[in-house]
């Protein structure tokens, strides 16, 4: 599909959804406790803020939480990688995905936790985003996952394209509106492809007006859904 095309596609949904913005996730402090207790890391769960509906003791974490999170980081300080870490897969899972915890549990008994959480956080503060995809192996963690971990870390300003969440279904609506990313990148290579889906994710919001994380947003919330283009 050219170019064109596809943004002409995505105007029209920016048009409809425009007014939408991201909420924050309900997730349960205890049903991640036992996973994280072994790990010294049962402190991320008082992350956010205190949920007024629903069971008793869940709590709400959104992208400003992983953004202040990030902020204390030290690359130094395997504790405080782990934690954003952490809060990355407690939003990323939230109360939907019941094997979030376990999975989370696997990839901290891994015992290239630190070394992977620090290379990949440091690639993709240096804009290697291919090189990052690449070292990114841990336990139980997919790409699902793993780029939610690069979005939270990659705190470089404009105009540097930031990292960006390819999930199911961002890739779900991608398909749907006839975008693929190995036509894009012109190889099956999966770090290169991924590089190629930021790349063009920064320039099809240029070209529409919105933020890349908004639209990658957008994507994920229409899962595949995408009439209105």
């Amino acid at each position: 599909m050219g170019r064109g095309n596809m943004v002409e596609q995505l105007q029209k949904l920016v048009a409809r959804y425009g007014d939408r913005e991201q909420k924050p996730v309900r997730f349960r402090p205890e049903t991640w406790r036992r996973w994280l207790e072994p790990y010294g890391a049962t402190h991320v769960l008082d992350a956010g803020v205190e949920c007024t509906g629903g069971a008793s003791g869940d709590r709400l974490i959104g992208r400003g939480d992983l953004a202040r999170l990030r902020d204390r980081v030290d690359g130094d300080d395997p504790d405080s990688l782990r934690d954003l870490f952490v809060a990355v897969m407690i939003w990323g899972s939230g109360t939907t995905n019941g094997r979030g915890p376990r999975y989370t549990g696997a990839a901290l008994s891994d015992p290239d936790r630190t070394t992977v959480l620090r290379a990949t956080r440091e690639a993709v503060r240096e804009g290697d985003l291919s090189g990052a995809y690449q070292r990114f192996v841990l336990k139980g963690v997919g790409r699902s996952f793993f780029t939610k971990w690069f979005a939270a870390v990659d705190d470089r300003e404009a105009p540097s394209e930031r990292a960006l969440i390819l999930d199911d279904r961002v890739f779900r609506s991608l398909n749907a509106l006839g975008w693929t990313s190995w036509q894009a990148a012109g190889t099956r290579h999966w770090p290169t492809r991924y590089a190629a889906y930021v790349s063009t994710m920064h320039d099809w919001a240029s070209a529409t007006g919105v933020t890349a994380d908004w639209l990658e947003w957008l994507l994920f919330h229409l899962n595949g859904d995408v009439d209105a283009a």
